[in-house]
C-alpha cells in the first residue's frame, strides 16, 4: 500500500517534471571538467552554489548512481573525484582501482560510440593520470566532490546528450535481471534485486537506507534471495524511491517535510490538479505546524480553524482546497542501514481538519499560554526533562513521539503514558509550563468524550468546580500567593518545596501548609489588612467546597487536575494584580519562552 501509494504519485511528478525520470536522480554536484573535443581538459568550473555562509553543491539530474557497499561500482559519466580522476583526500590503492574501474566501465560502454561528447569522454579518461591533479585547475578543495563533463562550446552537459541518455536506457534494459510479478503495479517485469537508497531521514546513514532489503540468509524464503523477496520492479523501486527522496529534501521551501522527534513525516495530496494538492498540503503543513513569522498565513489557519470547528467547508476559505482531497502521512524513523515505518495514515483533507481543529480545541486553555497554536514538535518538548527552562531533543521519547502523532492525525485518545510523563516532569523539575498545562487538559477532555461522559473539563477558572484535584490545585495556588505576598524574597517557594507531595499526597502537606500560611497572613494584616481579607476570604471559599476533608491520595487524572487548577488561580491572581499597581505581582507559571 505504502510503495503503491509512493509509486502512484511519482508518476504524477514526473509528468509535470518534478523528478527525474527512470534511471536519473537528482544529486550533488560541486564541478564540471570543460572538454575539447579532442578530450583535452581546458577548464574545472566551480557550479557550487554560493548563496549560504559556505559554498554548497548543486543539485543536478544525473544517471542513477549505483548501489556501493563494499564493493567498486562506477557511475554512469558523473562520480566523484576517486573514481574520475583517481585522487581522494583518504589517499589509498582503492582509489586507484576506483579510478580503473571508471575508465573500463566506460571503455566498455562507449565501445562503437561515434558521439563526440562520449568520444571527448573516453579521450580525456586515456591520456589523465593522478599527477595531473595540481594548481590552478585543481585544488585540495576539490577532493572527493561530486563531478560531471561538458564538451566545449555546449551548454548541456555530456550525460544529457541524446546518445548518453540513449545509451543509458540500453544498459538498464540490459540488465541482467530476474523477470517476475511485481507486488507494486501487478506487472510482469524485471525485477530490482536491489532497491535504490533513501536519504534525507535524520538519525539514518548519511550515504542512505532502505525500506524493503534482504541480506542475509535468515531472511530468505526458500530459494529467495534479496529482491526476490518482496518483488519490486525495477521501475516501480526507481519510481518509490525517487519520490521519496524528493520528499525528504533538504530545502528550505519544502513544506512537505517535518520532524517528530526522531521520526521523519512526509506527507502529500492527489487532487484533480496540481494546483488543489498544492494548496491542499500547505494547508496541512500550517495545520501540523502552525507558521510562527507569516503574519497573514496565521490569520489563514484560524480562520481554516474557526470554519472548521463551524462545520462549514474548506472551500469558503479557498476554491482550490476541497473536502475529499485525498491525503497521504508517512513517518520514518532510523533503523540502523533500514528505515522503520513508525506510522502510515491516510484520509482526506476534510478529515485531517476535524481532527486537528478538535486538537487545538482539547489544548485550548486561558489564559492562553501561547501566540499561537503549538506544534507537535513543541509539544514533545513539554514531554522532556527540563534543565533550566529548556529541554533537548535526544530525551523525547522515540513511542510516545510516534503514539502522539498517530493520535493527532486519527483523533483518537492520546497515549495512556502522556499523563504521567508530564505529571512526573512537573513533580521532578517543578516546570509548570502552560505547554505541559494545556497538554494535561487535552489528555483528560480526550479521555471524558471518549467514555461518553457529561463532564469537561475547565478551560478557565472555574469557582463552581468540585473536582478535588482541580479545587486543591487552587488553594495550592492562593497559598503560595500569601507566601510571596508576604515575603519581599522568597528562597524556595512551597511550589519548589511540596508540588509534588501536595499533587500527590495531599493530606500529607496541605494541614502544615495552612499552619504556616497563617504566620503569612499575619504579615499582610499589618501591611496589607485588605489582600489578607481577600486571601483569607479565597482559601475558605475553596475549603468549603472540599468539606474540610483532604485526599489521603489523589488519582493520574486527578492530578492532572491539580495542574489546571493550579495553572488557573496564579494567571488569574496574576491579572489582578497586575491591574492594581499597590499590590505586589503574585506567582505565575512560565512557559518555556520564559526564564
Amino acid at each position: 500500500m505504502i510503495l503503491q501509494a509512493l509509486n502512484e504519485y511519482y508518476g504524477r511528478l514526473a509528468k509535470q517534471h518534478l523528478v527525474p525520470l527512470y534511471g536519473f536522480s537528482q544529486e550533488k554536484v560541486s564541478y564540471v571538467l570543460l572538454l575539447s573535443a579532442e578530450g583535452k581538459l581546458l577548464d574545472v568550473q566551480d557550479i557550487r552554489s554560493t548563496s549560504g555562509k559556505k559554498a554548497a553543491p548543486v543539485s543536478l539530474i544525473v544517471p542513477q548512481p549505483e548501489k556501493r557497499t563494499a564493493g567498486i561500482k562506477s557511475n554512469f559519466l558523473w562520480d566523484k573525484t576517486g573514481y574520475v580522476l583517481g585522487v581522494s583526500a583518504k589517499a589509498s590503492v582503492r582509489t586507484a582501482q576506483e579510478h580503473q574501474a571508471f575508465k573500463d566501465w566506460h571503455r566498455q560502454c562507449f565501445a562503437g560510440s561515434d558521439d563526440p561528447g562520449l568520444q571527448a569522454v573516453l579521450a580525456f579518461l586515456e591520456h589523465w593520470t593522478a599527477e595531473q591533479f595540481l594548481p590552478p585547475l585543481f585544488s585540495e578543495e576539490m577532493l572527493d566532490a561530486n563531478i560531471v563533463f561538458r564538451l566545449e562550446g555546449e551548454q548541456q552537459y555530456v550525460h544529457e546528450r541524446p546518445a548518453a541518455v540513449q545509451l543509458r536506457a540500453q544498459l538498464l534494459a540490459a540488465a541482467d535481471a530476474q523477470v517476475g510479478r511485481c507486488l507494486v503495479t501487478g506487472q510482469s517485469a524485471p525485477l530490482a534485486r536491489l532497491h535504490p537508497v533513501i536519504k534525507g531521514v535524520n538519525g539514518a546513514q548519511s550515504s542512505g537506507a532502505s525500506i524493503v532489503s534482504f541480506n542475509l540468509e535468515s531472511f530468505s524464503s526458500y530459494d529467495k534471495n534479496q529482491g526476490e523477496n518482496a518483488p519490486v520492479s525495477e521501475a516501480a523501486a526507481f519510481g518509490y524511491t525517487t519520490v521519496l527522496n524528493h520528499l525528504l529534501r533538504r530545502d528550505e521551501h519544502n513544506r512537505q517535510r517535518l520532524q517528530v522527534g526522531d521520526t521523519t513525516v512526509v506527507f502529500w495530496a492527489i487532487a484533480a490538479t496540481p494546483e488543489e494538492s498544492t494548496s491542499a498540503e500547505v494547508l496541512f503543513a500550517d495545520l501540523l505546524e502552525p507558521p510562527a513569522e507569516d503574519q497573514s498565513e496565521a490569520a489563514k489557519l484560524h480562520t481554516a480553524l474557526a470554519l472548521v470547528a463551524a462545520g462549514k467547508p474548506l472551500e469558503t476559505l479557498d476554491p482550490q482546497l476541497h473536502e475529499a482531497t485525498k491525503l497521504y502521512v508517512l513517518g520514518l524513523a532510523p533503523n540502523a542501514s533500514r528505515l522503520s515505518v513508525r506510522f502510515w495514515i491516510t484520509g482526506s483533507l476534510g478529515q485531517f481538519a476535524r481532527v486537528l481543529a478538535q486538537h487545538y480545541q482539547d489544548l485550548h486553555l486561558e489564559p492562553t499560554p501561547w501566540a499561537l497554536e503549538p506544534p507537535l514538535w513543541r509539544l514533545l518538548y513539554a514531554t522532556a526533562p527540563s534543565r533550566a527552562g529548556k529541554a533537548k531533543a535526544e530525551d523525547i521519547s522515540p513511542q510516545l513521539a510516534g503514539e502522539m502523532a498517530r493520535a493527532i492525525l486519527t483523533g483518537s485518545r492520546y497515549p495512556r503514558s502522556l499523563l504521567s510523563n508530564l505529571l512526573m516532569r512537573m513533580r521532578s523539575d517543578g516546570d509548570l509550563s502552560g505547554v505541559r498545562v494545556a497538554l494535561c487538559k487535552a489528555v483528560l477532555a480526550r479521555d471524558l468524550r471518549f467514555k461518553g461522559l457529561d463532564k469537561e473539563i475547565p478551560v478557565s477558572l472555574d469557582k463552581e468546580s468540585t473536582n478535588p484535584g482541580y479545587r486543591l490545585g487552587r488553594l495550592f495556588a492562593v497559598l503560595e500567593s500569601i507566601q510571596r505576598s508576604a515575603l519581599n524574597e522568597v528562597n524556595a517557594s512551597i511550589r519548589d518545596r511540596y508540588y509534588g507531595a501536595a499533587s500527590a499526597t495531599p493530606a500529607s502537606v496541605f494541614p502544615m501548609l495552612l499552619r504556616n500560611t497563617q504566620n503569612h497572613l499575619s504579615k499582610l494584616r499589618k501591611n496589607k489588612p485588605g489582600l489578607a481579607v481577600t486571601m483569607e476570604r479565597e482559601i475558605g471559599d475553596i475549603l468549603e467546597g472540599l468539606e474540610g476533608n483532604f485526599p489521603k491520595v489523589l488519582s493520574m487524572e486527578n492530578q492532572g487536575c491539580f495542574s489546571i487548577g493550579y495553572y488557573h488561580q496564579a494567571h488569574t491572581r496574576k491579572k489582578r494584580d497586575t491591574a492594581d499597581t499597590n499590590e505586589p505581582e503574585t506567582a505565575v507559571i512560565e512557559d518555556e519562552q520564559g526564564a
